[in-house]
């Protein structure tokens, strides 16, 4: 949820109008709009390549996953893999463009590790997965614009772990 929507359910659970300071955070949030576009702008038009690196990364670190056997195993396997690879990074661009993790949370955390261990998934790959995104991504930013995406790689980065 973004900090606009914060500070107005907050008001008006309250029956009141936003402070100054309340305010102040909507104003602050708004300044790094543009910057939080131009993120997500990046990593959407990056997409391919974003997930082309961080597969060779990943099955660089775990090449039992393309082995017989293994997760990643077959076609429709590694299509899997690099399907559940654009939605993480989709989920990155939503927490970007809202300035906050709860969209992740929302949509795409809960139930996550419960799937994956359903699935026998092993939850290391796929955080393993996430910080191979990371490192694609980030290396296609700015300094100032891969600190402002960082966090929400490693939001869930964590939540996999």
């Amino acid at each position: 949820m973004s900090v606009v929507i914060q500070v107005l359910e907050r008001a008006d659970e309250e029956l009141r109008y936003p402070t100054i300071a309340e305010l102040q955070s909507v104003k602050n949030f708004l300044a790094t709009g543009a910057q939080r576009v131009r993120i997500a702008a990046v990593l959407a038009e990056s997409e391919d390549k974003i997930v082309k690196k961080a597969t060779t990364e990943l099955f660089r670190i775990h090449p039992d996953y393309i082995s017989p056997g293994g997760n990643a195993y077959g076609q429709k396997q590694r299509n899997q893999c690099l399907r559940d690879f654009t939605w993480y990074i989709r989920l990155v661009t939503y927490g970007v463009l809202a300035g906050d993790k709860e969209p992740i949370e929302q949509i795409g955390i809960i139930g996550a590790r419960e799937m994956y261990n359903s699935l026998g998934v092993p939850l290391v790959g796929m955080a393993d997965a996430v910080r191979a995104l990371k490192n694609a991504s980030l290396a296609l930013l700015s300094k100032e614009d891969a600190d402002t995406a960082e966090p929400y790689f490693d939001y869930i980065v964590q939540a996999l772990s």
